[in-house]
């Protein structure tokens, strides 16, 4: 049991129709590609080509801003606006797939792109998948 299917369970209130396993695997998803994409920019930093990479750091740095912010506001379930969860899985859907494309791109010469790269296309699958569920 994952930490936010741990937190799902103990909400004092019922959250209503939501696809509870879906939202878990998405916060889970949001914040583990957070996570890679953080690692990833700091690891092509370290490259011999770090000038070679500015757009795939810059792209990690997005994806893991937007990846975390996105974890958090479905985190979060009091006064909830389907709207803004709406919007907020449609960015991260973006960005995951831009990153996802980007680290793709440097994945044969760099083994922690290809990582990113994996981690981002689960968040995206992830996020879509909740969409779907949200109808």
């Amino acid at each position: 049991m994952t930490q936010a299917t741990e937190m799902l369970e103990t909400y004092p209130l019922d959250l209503g129709h939501v696809d509870q396993q879906a939202l878990a695997d998405c916060i889970d998803a949001c914040f583990d590609c957070a996570q890679a994409c953080t690692a990833c920019a700091d690891a092509c930093l370290s490259e011999d080509t770090v000038a070679e990479l500015v757009k795939c750091i810059r792209t990690n740095l997005d994806c893991a801003d937007i990846c975390a912010t996105t974890g958090r506001v479905l985190s979060r379930h009091t006064g909830y606006d389907a709207n803004t969860t709406r919007v907020m899985l449609q960015a991260c859907i973006q960005a995951c797939r831009s990153c996802g494309e980007e680290c793709q791109a440097h994945a044969s010469e760099h083994e922690h792109c290809q990582v990113c790269a994996e981690a981002c296309r689960r968040c995206e699958q992830a996020c879509r998948d909740l969409m779907a569920a949200l109808g």
